[in-house]
């Protein structure tokens, strides 16, 4: 007879039942062939007195594995290991006892090295991020108290259950007023889509819109995690200068004339990284070319919400008379990236075939959630905070750039911002973004380390939102303190 008392590790002190216990070790072993389809196992009674166990323990255990199909029972003749399971070879049971089980994979997959970007992160710690927001500084209570009216109402108005996979409608209701009032897009509800953020919107449309093969166009300084989105999506990326005025569009011209150009992305807003703003005689050329040559743009305007100089220059998408661009954008900065709520607008025929897309990776967003949000924008929450967060970055830049100026403007470079949450810097070729980027984290700062942006410049983007007016200063001592080590050496 078998050493079950051996083969089977009990704790009666665990959480898990001691007959699922006996269940489970019972189908581990038949699993690995240790016994064998169609052995006669010792009756109940038996085995309770092996395993120093009441009998019912073991008959439990019994009928759990009869139930899962491990073992059976044979009138008058007693109970035995299943003879419908898959031959398996005996395995050595002193060998499996000492060898752990591996994690390569049994079978064939693909993985993109292209996909394998470090990924930007939130830190409770001293940061001068990418141009995160203050998340201490969004009208949580307001978002709170919204949730919770939404959450008494869900069953009516379904919030609950299956909804819309193009977001869910008082969201779509309230997001298109908010962005025709503050955007001027002359647009309806089925022109808008709700997404979890703007990575999502990029990837249904470019999925939706373009072939493999098919030709992109990109700065050459451009936003690295949009571009992995197109390539994985099959597209032949073509890139053109940015300069202090943001994509050479005459390059774009040139390029349109010796290939056939599908789909172009730009931030013209606030060109990423560098920043700067696109003026209204390159907007109006870009749109002229996507007329002429029938090409999509994708319009990222990741941060209109904040600009300081003077008003915003309303999108490409405000002046689009005929259906070119696809503008894309989040309430990421707003409230936190945490928060994935992001919007794409369209023409409504590929609104819908996003929509369909969608379907199958996602189903849909956050019904309670978006309705909340929905519920700020009609209330004016949303717009009164803005309002309030403007005034408290736009007091951060200056002194942020202030500070830039007067400590470090000998050995960096950079242009004040007329809007955005992050100034772009570009360093002194004696000090390398990404040893920088190592000293700082030593002593207690956290900034990006420039690899997204090589190997195009020794720069990165130095960020000024999500830090208050001690914090900057702080965090200025130890970028200083950092710098002077690859100076004085």
């Amino acid at each position: 007879m078998l050493p079950f008392s051996t083969l089977l590790s009990i704790d009666k002190n665990s959480k898990t039942p001691v007959y699922i216990q006996i269940a489970n070790g019972m189908a581990d072993i038949i699993r690995q062939g240790i016994i064998s389809s169609g052995l006669k196992l010792p009756g109940t009674r038996i085995m309770a007195e092996q395993l120093g166990l009441h009998r019912k323990t073991v008959v439990a255990a019994y009928e759990e594995l009869i139930a899962q199909g491990w073992i059976e029972t044979r009138n008058s003749s007693g109970t035995f290991v299943s003879t419908k399971l898959p031959e398996i070879s005996p395995v050595s049971f002193q060998k499996q006892k000492l060898k752990a089980k591996g994690d390569e994979p049994g079978f064939p997959f693909q993985q993109n090295p292209a996909l394998s970007l470090s990924l930007y992160k939130g830190s409770n710690g001293l940061s001068f991020n990418d141009g995160f927001p203050d998340v201490r500084i969004a009208p949580w209570e307001a978002l709170s108290r919204a949730y919770r009216t939404c959450l008494r109402k869900g069953f009516k108005k379904n919030l609950l259950f299956y909804g819309e996979t193009t977001g869910e409608p008082s969201m779509r209701s309230a997001l298109t007023e908010y962005l025709r009032e503050s955007r001027g897009l002359p647009i309806g509800e089925d022109q808008v889509m709700i997404t979890r953020g703007t990575m999502m919107a990029i990837h249904l449309a470019a999925n939706c819109i373009l072939k493999p093969g098919d030709v992109v166009v990109v700065g050459k300084l451009s936003y690295n995690s949009c571009n992995l989105i197109l390539k994985q999506a099959g597209a032949q990326l073509e890139t053109v200068p940015v300069d202090e005025f943001g994509i050479d569009t005459d390059a774009v011209e040139q390029l349109c004339k010796k290939l056939p150009v599908r789909m172009m992305y730009v931030t013209p807003h606030h060109q990423y990284p560098t920043t700067v703003v696109m003026p209204a005689d390159r907007r109006l050329h870009l749109l002229n070319l996507a007329k002429e040559y029938g090409f999509c743009i994708i319009e990222d305007d990741y941060d209109y919400d904040f600009h300081y100089n003077s008003n915003p220059i309303l999108p490409l998408a405000a002046a689009d008379d005929h259906n070119n661009v696809v503008y894309v954008g989040s309430l990421s900065k707003v409230f936190s990236p945490a928060l994935r709520i992001g919007y794409v607008v369209a023409p409504s025929a590929v609104i819908k075939a996003m929509a369909s897309f969608r379907r199958i990776i996602d189903r849909q967003g956050d019904n309670l959630l978006e309705a909340a949000i929905a519920l700020l924008l009609r209330e004016g929450d949303m717009q009164r905070h803005l309002k309030k967060a403007q005034k408290v970055y736009h007091a951060r830049r200056d002194l942020f750039c202030d500070l830039l100026e007067s400590e470090l403007d000998s050995i960096i470079s950079f242009e004040k911002p007329s809007g955005g949450l992050a100034v772009w810097t570009t360093f002194d070729e004696r000090i390398p973004v990404h040893k920088l980027a190592a000293k700082c984290q030593k002593l207690g700062l956290e900034i990006s380390d420039g690899s997204h942006f090589q190997p195009h410049a020794n720069a990165n983007r130095l960020g000024f939102g999500s830090t208050n007016e001690t914090e900057i200063l702080q965090g200025m001592e130890i970028l200083k303190k950092s710098i002077k080590t690859f100076i004085n050496h």
